[in-house]
């Protein structure tokens, strides 16, 4: 019989290899945390695979299921939504400070929770978001090799391509996950050293020029975005703390620093849609004065967008700059994906909320408090949305005010 499994097994075999040997660089002993939707078990155990042959401790996958999730938000009581499984957080926070590597597989239904009760998918983000808090500052100090990948899951595929039959669009949201994923060549690993390579070159240049702000100009844009007090760019392969080179996300196409919170001024308008909590927010349009967002507006979505907001007092500020160019594959590639890994190395983004730690330099010694006197942000949150386009240029500002071309229409100058 023929095979119709519209997912190559063998480009998924290597998707797996690639995030144990590039995204994690997974150690001997080293034990793996492992989230993923249930859907997503084929590449779960492949990763597995390929982890206890690079000679992992013990795999630990943890699994979600969108009918269980939906199960909650249909019938559970009032006071489930301002609760969160605490104890499982502390396990990974735990397993994190034993230097546990940590994987997650993106393949949820981005739009699972439309429909549903916005106030009750806020503060049940809030209470996940305070739970995880202690073991994602980890993960964004930099402290373990951690990494993300995707899986084609039907109903993700039966979003980004609606018109097709669902094996079909199966079929072509694997094909784009594999090609950005740079796994569908004869070499993903020297592909992927290759790309890295490319990538640092741009964030040694960057840093070279110790820029203290960017300005961004273009169709409703007007930005001034100061940087932090020794930050320092980053992109692709990074070392952790723990002394492992990782590439954290696959797949990648953006050179990343951190923003100074206090510094940032202007307009600035969304370029592509923010897919958000099973809401797709369209047109975003903001103003930031002394760092924060003061008038934020959107032709849909506004109402999350703003809860959004409301979070903390980091969540009107942002934690992450992000440079890609406009001709990337992903953008090239013309999809819309619902999901943030991708969508983002389609256009330079911002982030709201949390920093990275690792973006400063010696940030991987700096204690929190140190952290924030140099001007990084701290937040529940850490939300990219997009604001490049091939309509946009940004000149780096340096120290004595001189301008220097970094991007024009989008393209690296």
């Amino acid at each position: 019989m023929p095979d119709t499994n519209p997912i190559d097994p063998v480009l998924l075999d290597r998707l797996a290899e690639v995030a144990i040997k590039v995204g994690l660089q997974l150690q001997e002993g080293q034990d793996l945390v492992l989230t993923a939707p249930l859907a997503a078990l084929p590449l779960v155990r492949r990763i597995a695979e390929h982890a206890y042959k690079a000679g992992a401790g013990i795999v630990q996958p943890i699994f979600s299921d969108e009918e269980i999730t939906l199960a909650r938000y249909r019938n559970a009581h009032d006071l489930s939504f301002d609760r969160a499984a605490d104890w499982l957080f502390e396990g990974m926070g735990k397993a994190f400070g034993a230097n546990a590597a940590r994987l997650a597989i993106s393949a949820e239904n981005p739009m699972l929770l439309a429909g549903q009760d916005v106030e009750k998918v806020s503060r049940a983000n809030r209470a996940t978001s305070r739970a995880y808090k202690p073991a994602l500052e980890k993960i964004t100090g930099f402290d373990i090799n951690w990494n993300i990948v995707s899986y084609p899951n039907p109903s993700w595929a039966r979003l980004v391509f609606p018109d097709d039959p669902e094996a079909v669009a199966v079929k072509k949201l694997a094909t784009a996950i594999f090609a950005a994923s740079r796994v569908d060549v004869d070499d993903p690993i020297g592909a992927w050293s290759a790309h890295n390579a490319r990538l640092k070159d741009r964030w040694t240049w960057l840093n070279g020029q110790a820029f203290s702000a960017l300005h961004y100009t273009g169709p409703g844009t007007d930005l001034t975005i100061g940087l932090a007090d020794g930050h320092r760019w980053k992109g692709g392969a990074s070392e952790a703390k723990n002394g492992i080179t990782c590439n954290p996300n696959i797949p990648t196409e953006e050179v990343f620093t951190t923003p100074h919170k206090d510094r940032v001024s202007g307009t600035v308008r969304s370029t592509k849609p923010l897919s958000h909590n099973g809401t797709l927010i369209t047109d975003i349009a903001v103003k930031f004065e002394m760092g924060r967002i003061v008038e934020a507006h959107a032709t849909k979505g506004a109402d999350v967008f703003n809860k959004l907001l409301d979070t903390d007092e980091g969540a009107r500020r942002i934690g992450e700059v992000a440079l890609v160019p406009h001709s990337s594959p992903i953008s090239q590639s013309g999809i819309l994906f619902y999901n943030t890994l991708f969508d983002e190395n389609a256009a330079s983004h911002i982030a709201l909320g949390q920093c990275y730690a690792d973006c400063f330099i010696g940030g991987t010694k700096l204690t929190q408090d140190e952290i924030a006197s140099r001007g990084g942000n701290s937040s529940l949150i850490h939300v990219d949305w997009m604001i490049g386009s091939g309509e946009i240029d940004i000149d780096g500002i340096g120290a004595d005010g001189s301008r220097t071309a970094v991007m024009r229409k989008g393209e690296w100058a």
